[in-house]
């Protein structure tokens, strides 16, 4: 029994004397730079000159824990180091580094309204455009298995800001992106979005397939937005995804937007509608 109690007591000793890790309330991007901003320093630099600060061990994911007591008396945290790679036994590969933000900068959006009767064409299609956040973009690839087919990919998107629909869908891309080096081959993609991303769909116990919830496509040609319209494009885009703001400024962000031939919707059985560019703009997703 002694010798139980004893192990017992090593036990809850060595316990006392480890430290203790959590993982982190954060958001990681893996990048190929070899830099590292310490965080805490992040707040000097300004957020368009630097990436986000990258977490301080080369595991990626936790970070030292403080006990409550520190945090409430609002002691001073012990400083975190960067090991150098000379110090690694086994140097980890620079694709395996990440950075990290701050969830609490990212609002939660505001619900979408209702959509609007089915009957609407035109205002549906601009609800669809407005209030999605993300969208279903086909490009023609330029990869060498699947050159010349089609290719599809995710990317967040916005028309405006919340309060500021335009109907021009706007998009912050990297040419690191495989379908953003193919639009530099063939410039005309379709977007698509599904009434599916919000809760109508599910609230009504539609499936995504069923036409009753609605999916659009737009089709066009996808630029590069031009200096005059950089400021409005910025808004619309950081407004609705304000995390873009941290993204590595390494990866050379520019701003798209895509110019429409045709607006393609399906919201309710029995066809298709092809609704007019004109119509489309003077509609109102409100």
């Amino acid at each position: 029994m002694k010798s139980h109690h004893l192990s017992l007591a090593l036990f809850a000793a060595l316990l006392c004397l480890c430290e203790s890790y959590t993982l982190r309330n954060s958001v990681s991007w893996a990048v190929a730079s070899n830099d590292v901003v310490v965080e805490g320093e992040l707040d000097a630099v300004s957020e368009e000159e630097v990436a986000p600060a990258l977490l301080v061990d080369n595991s990626g994911l936790w970070k030292q824990a403080y006990p409550p007591s520190v945090l409430r008396n609002g002691a001073e945290k012990p400083k975190e180091t960067v090991k150098s790679k000379k110090e690694d036994a086994a140097p980890v590969s620079s694709a395996s580094r990440v950075f990290s933000y701050r969830m609490e900068e990212v609002k939660a959006p505001a619900s979408a309204p209702s959509p609007p009767p089915h009957q609407e064409t035109a205002r549906t299609a601009r609800y669809m455009a407005h209030y999605s956040d993300w969208g279903h973009l086909a490009t023609i690839s330029t990869q060498d298995k699947i050159k010349g087919l089609p290719f599809g990919n995710i990317f967040s998107v916005s028309d405006g800001p919340m309060d500021n629909s335009t109907g021009v869908v706007y998009f912050y891309v990297t040419l690191m992106d495989n379908s953003v080096a193919d639009l530099r081959s063939f410039p005309f993609a379709s977007l698509t979005f599904s009434e599916a991303e919000g809760d109508f769909c599910r609230q009504q116990v539609f499936d995504p397939e069923d036409p009753r919830c609605a999916r659009l496509t737009l089709t066009g040609k996808m630029v590069e937005v031009g200096p005059e319209e950089v400021e409005f494009a910025q808004e619309a885009m950081f407004s609705r995804h304000p995390v873009m703001r941290k993204w590595p400024v390494g990866h050379n962000w520019f701003f798209m937007k895509l110019e429409l031939k045709q607006v393609w919707l399906q919201d309710w059985v029995g066809g298709v509608s092809l609704i007019p560019l004109e119509d489309y703009f003077k509609a109102t997703p409100y």
